[in-house]
């Protein structure tokens, strides 16, 4: 059964209406309905705030990095473990075809349900999974095989093994690497990019979010707490973070917006693949009209750019 979001509730009800009228074989009623679902979905989804895009992004049923992988790859093999300590399963590495295009596929994995959420850590990678990521896209890099990185965390795990093993070096590590590589790169926000556990596979030659995700340095939930201490200001924090994929190109802190199904990826999820496909294919044709240096040289003046501003 599909999970509907209180802002969704008159959707939900069209959506009953309709299969009630399924039932009775009335394709006269259904019709009118299916017309007043497009109308009311049209208004609800052109006029979401900051925070009912946070909730999008977090959507139970939204596609998470294995749903992208298992739409978009085929002949895929994954490739476990960073062989310094364990597999971290919060990321995922895929070695594939998209189309007649090579591919590596690196992933932040959410799970679904309690045992695979406990499986998948809820997405937060560890070190060990960052370093995996590394070896993947080092391997990708010797071969010149281009990597496509999804993005959807809360946050890199902050447990104590996980600074015991040092994450913050792990983190630093990759953000230099990741500048470093010569392949073609491309990494997209699928879901939820939280702060550091997020930057770590961001660093590419091009950085996009699908429409309804978010990317932030803190959660407005961390922002609210530390700000005010009061969890009521969730959403004022959502709207003074600018998390959404909009703000931030309007920022110039993301190249560009991918226009997933106006219902969301949650609803239409083979139509939220093909986009991310399009795109991919796209932008990898944009960048190997590029040499390796000029590529860098972009990547350089980009990655420098972030966080200027102008004095009005």
């Amino acid at each position: 059964m599909a999970a509907y979001l209180e802002f969704e509730d008159k959707i939900k009800k069209i959506e009953e209406d309709i299969i009630i009228a399924k039932t009775k074989a009335d394709e006269h009623a259904v019709e009118i309905l299916e017309k007043k679902l497009e109308k009311e979905v049209e208004k609800t989804f052109k006029n979401l705030s900051d925070y009912q895009k946070l909730q999008l992004a977090r959507h139970p049923d939204r596609p998470y990095a294995l749903d992208y992988i298992s739409g978009l790859l085929t002949n895929s093999y994954e490739i476990h473990g960073d062989r310094h300590y364990v597999d971290d399963h919060a990321i995922v590495c895929y070695l594939g075809y998209i189309g007649t295009q090579k591919v590596l596929v690196i992933g932040e994995q959410k799970g679904r349900g309690t045992k695979d959420k406990l499986y998948r850590n809820f997405g937060m990678p560890s070190p060990e999974g960052y370093r995996k990521a590394l070896r993947a896209a080092k391997m990708a890099d010797k071969f010149q095989i281009p990597i496509l990185m999804l993005v959807d965390t809360p946050g890199a795990y902050p447990g104590i093994g996980a600074e015991e093993r040092n994450q913050s070096e792990a983190i630093a590590k990759n953000l230099y690497e990741f500048a470093d590589l010569t392949t073609p790169t491309i990494s997209v926000v699928i879901g939820e990019g939280g702060s550091g556990g997020a930057l770590a596979i961001s660093v590419a030659d091009k950085l996009a979010m699908m429409r309804y995700s978010v990317y932030a340095v803190i959660s407005p939930e961390g922002c609210s707490a530390i700000l005010w201490n009061d969890p009521s200001k969730v959403e004022t924090a959502a709207n003074a973070l600018k998390i959404t994929a909009e703000n931030l190109k309007e920022l110039n802190l993301i190249d560009d917006v991918i226009n997933e199904p106006l219902i969301g990826a949650h609803r239409q999820k083979e139509e939220a693949i093909f986009a991310l496909k399009e795109y991919f294919l796209t932008s990898l044709e944009e960048l190997k009209k590029l040499t390796p240096a000029q590529r860098a040289q972009k990547k350089y003046e980009k990655i420098m750019a972030l966080g200027s501003f102008e004095d009005k």
